[in-house]
Order: C-alpha cells, then structure tokens, then sequence
C-alpha cells in the first residue's frame, strides 16, 4: 500500500479512513489451505503485517484540547514513563532480532515490525509533550545475548498485555473518561497492536513446526521459559499493588479509566474485543489463542454482571 503524506491530508479525510480499513481488512491472495510452518505461511503473515501498515505520522497526530478535567484525568495516570520505555525497548529487542533474518521478506517484516513500535514511542513521547507531562529519563537500554530471546520475550508480553488492552481502551470509551476525540486520535496504535500479536501468533507456529526434530524439545522449554518469565512478572507487578504503587499496573483495574465494573464483565469486554479486532484479517492466520483460552476458563467459574440496575 502506498504512503499517505500525513502533512497534507486532514485526518478526517477519505485517504486516511481508506488506510485505516485496509488496516484492519486483509486476505492473502492465495487460496486453498494454507501448511502451518511451509513456505506459504511465513509469506502469508509477513505479507499481511507488511500490506496492512497505516501510514500515519505521530508528530502530525491532532491531538484535541482536553477541557481542565480530562487534563487532570489523562496526565494523572502514573503510567506514561513505563510505556514509554516498554515500547522504546520492544523495539530495539524487535530490530536486534531482525538483523539475524536472512529471507528478505520476513526480514523486511520484523523491520517493519520493530519500526511500528518505535512509532508507538513516539506517539506516547507526542502525547505527554502535548499536554505537558514530565518523564524521567530512560534507563541505558541493555539487550539479550540470545536475540531470540529478546523477541520471544517481546511477542508473548504482547499477547498478554494488549489482550487487556483492547478491553480497556474500549471500556474507557464507553464510559467517556477519554474524550472522543482522543481515543479516535489514538485508536490506530491499538489495532497496531492486535496486527502485531497475530504476526507474532503466526512466527512462533512457523518457527516451531520448522524446527528440526532434534531441536524442537529445546524451542518448547525455551517457549515455556518466557511464560513462566513473564507470568512472574505479572504476579510480581500484581504483589506490588497492594502497597505504594497501587496503580502502577494500569491494566489492573477498571477503576483506573473511570469505570466501575464486575471482573466478569471487563472480561467479556476484553473477549468481544480480541475477536472484533482479529475478525478482519484472513481466516487461516493463527490467533494468538493462550491468554483468551485461559481467560474462557476463568470466565466459567465467575458470576455474570449484575445488570445496569442492581445497586453496587
């Protein structure tokens, strides 16, 4: 897909809404059943992160004026540093891994990839500046000698952090605590995200059914190694919320977007989301399936919402 100049094309315009559905829509173009790990599969989720790129550019993002409130709503959030800095870092360890990739075309993928979360950077680096947020410096970023590593680390931290994210971002909608305006000014690094876990989804399946046989052992204890990393960080980051930094994790409760809520129903929400933002890409992509499986199970054992109605 061809660039858009977003210097000279109003972010409301035809242009921009026709790269943001082609964004969010794509079907290769080959058909017929597609082998998990072959030839046409990598070709397949390289192409579709590569043709469904949005062209936007942070620094002539519009962001709105935000009434006294919403300022002090939205620079409140004592989030902004630890973004900024995961994405910067999810960049460079996606970049890193990249400089090993020999096919042409998934190496322009994963650079494409590493790119697009620099661009995320940015966009949260434009945001605080535009309303005035201070950061602390970024720490000296230190990579993995295994590179592998470091991608593998960044994907599946992915998948579980944006399958929270999709809920949230749609939960903060619905109750107004984001004006309108900011939340669509916003909306494309999301669907960024969806696009990037299901490129991720698709190269560890890939990378895993071409493994050698004497290999594959080692790539599914190092796979089990950056779960059992990341869930303890999570519960790590969730001890944590009990003291101090109660709301370093934003992700943590719907009580930080301004929304009170049943943990059933964000889970629906987040649910709903993942499957709305995965919906238009081709079929025979893998979804990442390990956070929504296990989410499903929770789910049973919870009650349902109670409804608008019921006293809290």
């Amino acid at each position: 897909m061809s660039s858009i100049p977003a210097e000279t094309v109003p972010l409301d315009s035809p242009k921009v809404a026709a790269a943001d559905h082609y964004a969010r829509h794509w079907t290769f173009d080959r058909p017929g059943p597609i082998r998990i790990g072959s030839d046409e599969h990598g070709e397949m989720f390289a192409r579709m992160l590569l043709e469904t790129h949005n062209p936007y550019k942070p620094r002539v993002l519009d962001w709105p004026k935000l009434d006294p409130e919403a300022h002090r709503r939205l620079t409140s959030l004592p989030i902004w540093d630890i973004a900024v800095q995961t994405e910067g870092r999810a960049s460079l360890r996606v970049l890193d891994y990249a400089a090993t990739i020999r096919d042409p075309l998934m190496n322009e993928a994963m650079v494409m990839d590493g790119n697009e979360e620099a661009r995320h950077k940015k966009v949260l680096s434009n945001l605080v500046e535009a309303y005035g947020v201070v950061l602390e410096p970024e720490p000296e970023y230190t990579g993995y000698k295994d590179l592998e590593w470091g991608w593998m680390r960044t994907g599946y931290s992915e998948c579980i952090d944006s399958f929270f994210a999709f809920g949230l971002f749609e939960a903060a909608r619905r109750s107004g605590y984001f004006p309108p305006d900011l939340v669509d000014t916003f909306e494309p690094v999301i669907q960024e995200e969806a696009r990037h876990i299901l490129f991720f989804a698709n190269w560890a399946a890939w990378q895993r059914a071409r493994q050698p046989l004497w290999r594959k052992p080692y790539f599914l204890a190092k796979t089990a190694a950056v779960w059992a990393v990341l869930i303890w960080d999570r519960l790590v980051m969730a001890r944590d919320l009990g003291g101090a930094s109660k709301q370093t994790n934003f992700t943590a409760s719907s009580d930080s977007i301004g929304i009170s809520m049943d943990a059933s129903e964000l889970i629906d929400i987040c649910l709903a989301e993942n499957d709305r933002r995965m919906a238009g890409y081709d079929p025979r992509l893998l979804r990442p399936t390990t956070v929504p499986f296990f989410i499903r199970i929770a789910r049973r054992f919870m009650r349902n919402p109670r409804p608008a109605s019921a006293p809290a």
